[in-house]
C-alpha cells in the first residue's frame, strides 16, 4: 500500500517511501540518467536500498519523499544534513528519465523548498549540481536559487574530476 501524502501540489504529490517504492528506487538510481547526475559511480542492489532505505530514509535528520503524479511514482526529494542550530538544510531530487521536463521536479522543489521554510522554520537551503547538469542549474535557479561557488573537480563522475555547482536559497528570497 502506497504511503500517505506529506505535500500535495497541482500535479504532484509528496508522500512517505514505503518499502514497496524500492524497487522502483533502485532501478532508477541505477539508471544512468540518474546515477550520473547524482554522482553514484557504483550499482545499487536490493540489499543497499534497503539500507539506505532503513538508515537514512527512515532516519529523523533527514526528509526524503517519493515524487508521485496520478498514483505512479516519477521520483525523490529530500531535505539532507538538516543543522537545527544554523537552520539550514541541503536540497536533494531526481525526476525519472520518462518524466522529466514535464514541471514536476520544479514543483516538486517549490512544495519542499516552502515546506522547509514554513513549517520546519529554516533559514537557508543550499543544493549542489555537476556542471554537466544544465536541468538541474535551470530549475534551482527557476525557483529563486542563486549559484554561490564552484568546487573546482570536487567529484569523480563517470571516470572523469567534475565540477560541482553550489546553490543558495534564504527564507526572505523565498518569500
Amino acid at each position: 500500500m502506497p504511503g500517505p501524502a506529506f505535500l500535495t501540489g497541482d500535479d504532484v504529490t509528496l508522500r512517505t517511501i514505503e518499502e514497496e517504492d524500492l524497487e522502483f528506487l533502485q532501478t532508477q538510481v541505477n539508471d544512468p540518467e540518474i546515477r550520473r547526475p547524482i554522482g553514484r559511480s557504483t550499482p545499487l542492489n536490493a540489499d543497499q536500498e534497503r539500507a539506505f532505505y532503513e538508515d537514512v530514509v527512515c532516519s529523523d535528520d533527514t526528509i526524503h519523499l517519493l515524487v508521485v503524479v496520478d498514483a505512479t511514482p516519477v521520483g525523490t526529494i529530500g531535505l539532507e544534513s538538516i543543522d537545527w542550530q544554523s537552520a539550514g538544510a541541503e536540497l536533494g531530487y531526481w525526476i525519472a528519465p520518462a518524466h522529466q521536463r514535464r514541471g514536476y521536479g520544479s514543483e516538486a522543489v517549490e512544495l519542499i523548498v516552502g515546506h522547509g521554510f514554513d513549517q520546519l522554520g529554516l533559514h537557508r537551503l543550499a543544493a549542489r549540481v555537476y556542471g554537466f547538469n544544465d536541468g538541474s542549474k535551470r530549475l534551482l535557479e527557476s525557483v529563486g536559487f542563486s549559484e554561490e561557488g564552484v568546487h573546482r573537480d570536487a567529484a569523480f563522475v563517470d571516470g572523469e574530476y567534475r565540477d560541482t555547482h553550489w546553490y543558495g536559497l534564504l527564507e526572505e528570497e523565498w518569500r
